[in-house]
């Protein structure tokens, strides 16, 4: 640091939101992502329509808000990333590096769909979409263009010669952009269009954070507002499509008796942890960001109904498109809606190929899953160098070094991206989308944070904390979720999910070896066993006994600032004031 103050640099302070709306408007743009726009819509449909919604507001009220306030809230109090957030309870460090982890996984994963959209979008401009017809050097004789000029004659002679028809948008996703092979131990060579897509989306990443969160913070006003311009226009053009209203029934149409079925539980369960993106550090993050004495419980309240409302919102104009679809293939719904990338990809070019002025259509919904899906991303790298560089904040505040560290991490990222845009790449996606960021690791640090903030540091302590934040005393409710209902809600989950996992397969055809399954499970061991592993070590830093170091080890390590004098002059027997405590080892208030 002297060496570097001798140069004229010095170290920077930490940024804060510029106003309130910046922090609103990235929290939207990180929590409203592409798993609203496919993933909402299909699991309700698939789990009892208007009957899934039940499990699915008691597990938001019972497990997502609560760590969604949670995490906001720590960040906020601490000012820190999040790793470093964790000297609340230095002991349980571990928990941040594990979500720090988990984030970086799913930047490596999640942005190669964000290629996939700019890829399709790049291919909207033309006057006939690709994947319409079957006269291409990437389609078979098997190919058949299903819609208005299905040719049924060629389908009967198919059939006739026991020859499967191959619809011409899966063969343009499965031939033409992923040229997939026949299992991952083949990943054959670079599909070089979507390498080049990967590498625009990476720089596109780097310019909206390399200067740090003011300058995303107003990005956001346009990637995360952008997005609900697009699923209205595409509910106003869906309703008016035949076949509409019997898609958004189809969607909405409760089947009672699925709400006693565990699978719809879990699956309402996950969908709440993940539309909330929690136990990814990256709430941990933007809350830092925030003013000391933020109202962070009136936002969170009102960005938890916006986030649950987008996802029911952008149900109707999906839904509405799915109806269009099953009534112009004369199919029923079960056969139409997919899961995951199948909707994105394969149903909804379908859906805009049959619609009037099929490439504009085309181009809009492919713009609106790019917006969606950078600004998520544009956040969740964010997250990881805020969490490092709140780590090493001497060295890392100093001249162009977070610029740097963002190209490193983007280049890094970049690297174990590729081989998802190889030819095998969709089998190495899979994996991590199974396995890296599953439901089990996210409930398993929820558990891990519920815990630690319930029992460890203490709710009630907590409470003192948020109480000195925003001023006045708020309703309990979520201290009794921090203690009680949330852990058990998310250990039941897991539980669950351990009992119940099934072999990984693609397209339930293919079944993954031994080999990739162990790899998946790598990356869960990756990210879990930092905790009880930190643990281990901060525990073994300390001299005494069990106790003595269990007592040092998970002493507050806090700031100046939550000890403000005036605080102290104007509120004498303030309880925080117990709080205030240095750690043995580094002695850093």
């Amino acid at each position: 640091m002297g060496e570097d103050m001798k140069k004229g640099e010095e170290r920077k302070e930490r940024e804060q939101w510029t106003n309130k709306f910046d922090f609103l408007f990235s929290v939207i743009g990180f929590c409203v992502g592409l798993g609203n726009v496919w993933r909402f819509p299909y699991l309700c449909y698939k789990n009892g329509g208007g009957a899934f919604l039940i499990p699915y507001c008691v597990c938001a009220l019972l497990g997502g808000m609560p760590m969604f306030f949670l995490e906001v809230g720590i960040g906020q109090f601490m000012s820190e990333g999040g790793i470093s957030v964790w000297k609340m309870c230095p002991l349980f460090q571990g928990i941040g590096y594990a979500a720090i982890v988990v984030c970086n996984w799913l930047n490596v994963y999640y942005i190669v769909i964000i290629a996939w959209a700019l890829y399709y979008f790049v291919l909207s401009f033309q006057a006939e979409l690709p994947w319409t017809s079957c006269d291409n050097w990437w389609n078979t004789d098997a190919c058949v263009s299903f819609g208005k000029n299905t040719n049924h004659t060629l389908i009967q002679e198919l059939k006739a010669s026991n020859i499967t028809p191959k619809d011409s948008v899966v063969e343009f996703w499965d031939r033409r952009v992923l040229q997939i092979t026949d299992g991952v131990d083949d990943m054959g060579t670079m599909v070089w269009p979507l390498f080049g897509a990967l590498v625009f989306s990476w720089v596109c990443t780097y310019f909206a954070i390399w200067k740090g969160v003011k300058v995303t913070g107003k990005i956001m006003y346009f990637t995360a507002t952008f997005p609900y311009v697009m699923l209205t226009a595409l509910l106003v053009r869906g309703a008016t499509l035949p076949g509409a209203a019997e898609g958004i029934r189809f969607y909405l149409e409760p089947k009672w008796e699925k709400v006693l079925d565990y699978q719809v539980w879990n699956d309402a369960g996950t969908q709440v942890f993940y539309s909330y993106a929690v136990a990814l550090g990256g709430m941990i993050a933007l809350g830092s960001y925030n003013k000391f004495n933020n109202n962070f419980f009136k936002q969170c309240g009102i960005l938890c109904v916006c986030n649950s409302a987008t996802s029911l919102f952008a149900g109707f104009g999906i839904f509405s498109i799915l109806g269009f679809m099953s009534y112009q293939l004369e199919l029923p719904m079960e056969e139409v809606a997919e899961a995951g990338p199948g909707l994105a990809f394969i149903a909804y070019p379908k859906a805009m190929a049959s619609m009037p002025l099929a490439p504009l259509w085309s181009a809009l919904f492919f713009c609106m899953i790019l917006m969606v899906g950078l600004d998520s991303q544009f956040v969740q790298v964010e997250s990881v160098v805020t969490a490092i560089v709140d780590l090493f904040p001497d060295q890392l505040r100093v001249g162009r070094r977070r610029e740097m560290l963002v190209g490193v991490l983007c280049l890094v990222d970049l690297s174990l991206g590729c081989t998802m845009v190889m030819q095998g790449g969709m089998y190495v996606f899979q994996i991590f989308d199974s396995y890296s960021a599953s439901g089990i690791i996210l409930l398993t640090i929820c558990f891990c944070e519920c815990l630690v903030i319930g029992w460890v540091y203490g709710a009630e302590r907590f409470y003192d904390n948020i109480t000195m934040m925003i001023g006045r005393s708020v309703f309990p409710y979520f201290k009794y979720c921090w203690k009680f209902i949330t852990p058990a809600l998310t250990l039941l989950m897991v539980i669950f999910a351990l009992v119940f996992t099934k072999p990984l397969t693609y397209n339930q055809e293919y079944v993954y070896p031994a080999w990739a399954e162990a790899l998946g499970w790598l990356l869960v061991l990756g990210s879990l066993l930092w905790i009880p592993g930190y643990t281990i070590y901060k525990l073994l830093q300390y001299p005494g006994t069990f106790r003595e170091r269990w007592i040092a080890s998970t002493r507050p390590i806090l700031k100046a600032h939550h000890l403000r004098p005036q605080d102290w002059d104007e509120n004498p027997e303030l309880p925080y004031k117990k709080t205030m405590t240095m750690d043995p080892l580094t002695e850093n208030a």
